[in-house]
């Protein structure tokens, strides 16, 4: 045997074994595709079974929020005898921020429309209470201000805070 029928050789054997790695490639090419596929979908489902009690607890816990900062519950937590415009004034806009920023991280877990829904909430309780304040004269009490608030309440057609939980709901719902 000479130099050139040994590279002839060694050249088929390779191609041959090319050509096999090939055809083994082309035949389990679907099947090792459908494993990996199947692995993602069991991993999702244990992270979605993982995330569920979280995102449940995260509505739950802005549904509470939203009750808390409701000026009706707030008013009646906060209200003391002779307290004064400015010490009732503190005491609920420091009661609502540190409620908001216990609940904070609740937005990874609800949809972003809800988020932005509680949030604006938020904000518009902290410029009613400030509102209502400007509107009394500096000499007005706590109880003039509890009343400026309801009264302000009492006039909006649909309950902000109730169309929040119900908004709170619907998102819970999308969960199932």
């Amino acid at each position: 045997m000479n130099i050139e029928q040994i590279l002839i050789n060694v050249a088929i054997l390779f191609a041959g074994v090319f050509l096999a790695l090939f055809a083994i490639y082309y035949l389990l090419k679907n099947d090792t595709h459908r494993f990996f596929s199947l692995k993602n979908i069991e991993l999702n489902k244990e992270s979605r079974a993982h995330l569920l009690p979280l995102r449940l607890q995260a509505h739950e816990r802005l549904i509470i929020f939203t009750d808390r900062i409701n000026p009706a519950n707030l008013l009646v937590r906060l209200h003391q005898q002779g307290i004064g415009i400015a010490a009732l004034q503190a005491g609920i806009l420091n009661e609502v921020r540190s409620e908001y920023q216990h609940n904070i991280t609740q937005q990874l877990y609800v949809d972003s429309v809800t988020w932005n829904v509680v949030r604006k909430l938020k904000d518009d309780t902290i410029a009613m209470i400030n509102n209502a304040v400007q509107g009394l004269p500096a000499e007005a009490n706590g109880i003039e201000l509890s009343k400026a608030i309801l009264q302000h309440m009492a006039s909006i057609d649909e309950n902000p805070y109730d169309l929040t939980i119900e908004l709170v709901k619907k998102d819970i719902q999308k969960l199932f």
